[in-house]
């Protein structure tokens, strides 16, 4: 089964919590605090490997969990860092938030390895929170937790050339008749429920070919088969045009062609910009060559290159060949992926942040950087109390919190913490 597009949870490591701890030595009379950091958690990789060309394997296996962090210990013991996961897919495979749909990485090449998620730092020992004044700290830093997203898999073929047409034109034939490839093939409309790809060679050149399930009208916006595929066109650095004018089936060429790059316009401006050669096949039983003229027409009216063959007989395919290695020398291999919403993935580390609101003559203060001040800090021991206050003020909280009004008694809630205010 080909499966191209899914959603997995992903979720990196935890870091493990610092230690609180005391020298208990023999002959030592003044034993300071000793306690170790955290393991850092496990972060999230995304690989891509050659040896899959499908995600189905993401179908069954929906949660994905890197190892947590060890908890600090005595002795400036520190915890072991948990194993970070790397998850392997197909080449070609373009990673997306599904939250905000941006992309976070594009796998395009062949052993590229990407950082997706971060674990969770580890909290510090007490060891770190000694000075002249506070030698013995009862308390030290909770790890972070690390961060879960949903994400969405989807997967691109890179092809060099991607063979674009309504059904049943031929453009399975011409794959076969071309490569290796064995796509299903019948006289009828939705033969290819799955794209396939083979490679051709001409004259000592090789290139891959891409046979894309037909398009019809209303693809871009999801009628038929259509929109699934249209993902992987995007790929592609040459689109053949496959159109049918023996006139068996009653079509108008010129009507099928401007159907076609109507949806392609509409579900990608630069895709329908793509370079594009207009292939004319079934010639073996054309019943007259006023199609064919039409379609002729069309390309001289739209500057572009038509060729005309019979995929069954192999008649004009050879010069077709040759043109597309010819053409394909002009387009140099680049990133097809449309990159204006592209995330630029930093392992910078976020600078802690925090927000005060007043909700029922309480003062909640939330963000990511009071809950690392909460980890940190032990409300039933004084000396941890007076860092917290420190770091309030240090943080900015405390000016905050008076510019917005706070008294003597009133209720600040951090980090689900309900405490009363004093001065």
């Amino acid at each position: 089964m080909f499966v191209d597009y899914t959603k997995i949870i992903i979720k990196s490591g935890d870091g493990g919590n610092g230690a609180v701890s005391f020298r208990r030595e023999k002959y030592v009379a003044a034993g300071g605090p000793d306690g170790g950091d955290g393991g850092k958690g496990g972060d999230i990789y995304f690989e891509a490997t050659k040896d899959k060309n499908t995600l189905i394997d993401f179908r069954y296996n929906k949660k994905y969990k890197a190892g947590n962090g060890e908890n600090g210990s005595g002795k400036n013991c520190y915890g072991k860092y948990g194993e970070d996961l790397y998850i392997k897919v197909p080449i070609g495979t373009v990673v997306k938030d599904a939250k905000t749909n941006k992309v976070i990485a594009d796998i395009s090449k062949e052993g590229q390895v990407e950082l997706v998620l971060k674990g969770g730092r580890g909290g510090k020992g007490n060891s770190h929170f000694a000075t002249s004044t506070r030698q013995v700290p009862r308390f030290a830093e909770d790890g972070e937790k690390g961060e879960e997203k949903e994400i969405i898999l989807e997967l691109k073929l890179l092809a060099d050339v991607g063979l674009l047409g309504f059904p049943n034109v031929g453009k399975s034939t011409f794959l076969s008749s071309v490569t290796e490839a064995r796509p299903k093939i019948a006289n009828y409309h939705f033969t290819t429920l799955e794209p396939n790809l083979g490679v051709a060679t001409i004259n000592g050149q090789s290139f891959v070919i891409a046979d894309i399930p037909g398009i019809i009208e209303g693809a871009s916006e999801g009628v038929g088969l259509g929109i699934q595929f249209l993902r992987h066109v995007e790929r592609t650095r040459l689109l053949l045009h496959v159109i049918d004018v023996s006139g068996l089936e009653g079509r108008d060429p010129v009507e099928d062609f401007n159907t076609i790059n109507n949806e392609l316009e509409k579900y990608s401006k630069k895709l329908s910009q793509r370079k594009q050669i207009i292939v004319a096949n079934k010639i073996d039983v054309m019943q007259d060559d006023t199609l064919y003229k039409k379609l002729e027409n069309l390309a001289k009216e739209k500057n572009l290159e038509i060729y005309k063959i019979s995929a069954v007989t192999g008649e004009g395919v050879e010069k077709l060949l040759t043109r597309v290695v010819e053409v394909l020398k002009t387009l140099p291999k680049e990133d097809m992926l449309e990159t204006e919403n592209k995330i630029v993935y930093t392992l910078k580390q976020e600078e802690p942040t925090w927000t005060i609101r007043k909700e029922n003559n309480a003062f909640i203060v939330e963000g990511k950087a009071v809950e690392r001040l909460m980890g940190r800090i032990n409300i039933q021991d004084n000396e941890s109390m007076y860092y917290f206050h420190k770091r309030l003020k240090e943080l900015g909280i405390e000016g905050k919190l008076k510019e917005m009004g706070v008294c003597q008694g009133d209720t600040v809630i951090l980090d689900g913490y309900e405490l009363e205010w004093y001065e």
